[in-house]
């Protein structure tokens, strides 16, 4: 009865101790969906203010497209895609979702399509769907690191686009809900939209006096784009990483709810087994009890 007993203890320390684990990553977690959060909301005013840059260059400009388009052009020639995933578990359906997603997108549009994976497992998400990616990046551990890898995709992929690999440029990612749930999306940066450039060259500027261009102009706007692909593809990462924590953080709480309910049926068990042992002695000291008063 002893060695049974013996055995519960330690199933239920090594239960406590998993139970402090799973704590740990959960305040991990939480604490980091919100940097990541704060980070995204961090460029609504830079994002406000390359749009205005934008806008004054595109009217300036005149209604003439930024770079002349063949007939069909949007719509035709390869595809470039940069999909956002993981690299590490514990994170549900996150990269079996964004990457479903990404092949369902890809296959209903024209084009062979060349991807960069951001993550080991979504890469091999995508290699198992039959759409192996041309490059892996690995998933930055913080925003910091976002500023660099944003730098290393937007290099990467601009070689493949001056050498006419691709047209056209995507990014999937899955984006934060309510509830600590999220949902796969995506946007396409490259070529940009003429309706996009009008509704910009029609946004008022602020101020009562008029900017102005300075420099060369297709300098400028051509900065100004650049900038734009930043923004765009620096929320992607962010807006993933807080859906990443998000599903870590969801199945971090499904881990600490079962955690409790195996040490609360082992606690009971070994409560039970505790009090059999302590009745299977009292049992034996008044059977030796009896024996003796019966022999005096």
């Amino acid at each position: 009865m002893s060695d049974t007993t013996a055995s519960m203890r330690r199933k239920i320390a090594g239960a406590g101790d998993l139970e402090s684990v799973v704590r740990t990553m959960k305040a991990v977690a939480a604490s980091s969906i919100g940097q990541y959060e704060n980070s995204v909301s961090a460029l609504a005013d830079y994002y406000r203010a390359v749009e205005l840059g934008l806008g004054a260059c595109f009217r300036e400009r005149g209604p003439a497209p930024l770079v002349p388009e063949r007939k069909g052009q949007t719509d035709a020639g390869a595809i470039g895609a940069v999909v956002f995933g993981s690299d590490q578990g514990l994170v549900g359906q996150f990269n079996e979702v964004v990457s479903d997603y990404a092949v369902k997108t890809l296959a209903a549009l024209s084009g062979k399509a060349e991807v960069w994976a951001v993550g080991e497992r979504v890469h091999e998400r995508l290699a198992d769907a039959g759409l192996a990616p041309i490059g892996l990046f690995p998933v930055p551990n913080s925003v910091k690191a976002i500023t660099q890898l944003v730098g290393q995709i937007q290099i990467e992929s601009e070689q493949h686009r001056a050498k006419g690999e691709y047209v056209r440029l995507y990014v999937f990612h899955n984006r934060p809900q309510s509830a600590a749930l999220y949902e796969p999306v995506s946007q396409r940066l490259l070529p940009l939209d003429a309706q996009w450039e009008q509704g910009l060259a029609k946004v008022p500027w602020p101020a009562k006096s008029l900017p102005e261009i300075m420099c060369s102009g297709t300098a400028t706007l051509g900065a100004l784009i650049r900038e734009y692909l930043f923004i765009s593809l620096f929320r992607a990462c962010a807006e993933s990483l807080a859906s990443e924590n998000a599903s870590r953080l969801a199945a971090m709480q499904r881990a600490e709810k079962n955690i409790d309910e195996l040490l609360e049926d082992l606690n009971r068990t070994f409560h039970r087994l505790r009090q059999s042992g302590i009745d299977e002695e009292l049992f034996d000291v008044i059977s030796g009890f009896e024996a003796l008063t019966t022999k005096g």
